[in-house]
């Protein structure tokens, strides 16, 4: 009896820390501390709920495990730059969780098949395959000068785009000076922002609003 409940916790102990491993390479916010404690919590929770009440409703504890670790995904999910974050590592602590419970029930394979699938769908969606990326947007603050409106659509065409979501103008002597602001999915970085002032004379002046792409 000890040996098996043994052998359950240190399952436990060993998927948790193999999906935490993931997460930690991947240098998300839980990593192998937060993914081993969870699993390994919920196989202990799990082994008391089916050995530790004699006669009572052993699904009860159980059921709450599923409850409970909401809370603790929750924590992890945040709102950044009109961009959610963390969905996916409270989603991982959550199964984490039902992994343990698999443990601790002596689903030995269950819990490890679940493991996998769940460490190979992370590891396949981070390929560099278009058919698994999403979509991000960048907004770009550009100023440039345009007599006839062509610089406009050359800039609209760079960017990929069929309008600026934001355009404004004013008068510098004899010239127009036009600040826009374009949202567009390409990828944009100091090396393209260096390619605009190059190859373009009438760009004044152009900023990222996200940071983080640079």
């Amino acid at each position: 009896m000890i040996l098996e409940i043994t052998l359950r916790m240190f399952l436990a102990l060993g998927l948790g820390f193999a999906i935490g491993f993931e997460r930690k390479m991947r240098f998300k916010e839980a990593g192998i501390r937060t993914h081993t404690i969870v699993c390994v919590g919920s196989c202990l929770y799990m082994i008391i709920s089916k050995y530790g009440f004699d006669g009572a409703d052993t699904a009860r504890v159980a059921a709450q495990i599923v409850s409970g670790i909401g809370f603790i995904g929750a924590g992890m999910i945040f709102y950044h730059k009109e961009v959610v974050h963390g969905l996916t590592t409270a989603a991982g602590i959550w199964a984490t969780a039902a992994i343990g419970m698999a443990s601790g029930a002596g689903l030995y394979w269950v819990s490890v098949i679940a493991s996998s699938i769940i460490i190979l769908v992370q590891c396949v969606m981070h390929l560099k395959i278009p058919l698994f990326r999403s979509r991000r947007f960048v907004k770009v603050n550009i100023s440039f000068k345009d007599e006839t409106g062509e610089n406009a659509q050359k800039l609209k065409e760079l960017f990929g785009v069929e309008r600026f979501s934001k355009i404004s103008g004013r008068k510098e002597g004899a010239q127009i000076v036009y600040n826009g602001v374009i949202n567009t999915d390409k990828c944009i970085g100091v090396k393209e922002i260096h390619a605009l002032f190059t190859e373009n004379d009438f760009v004044v002046s152009a900023s990222l609003a996200d940071d983080d792409i640079l």
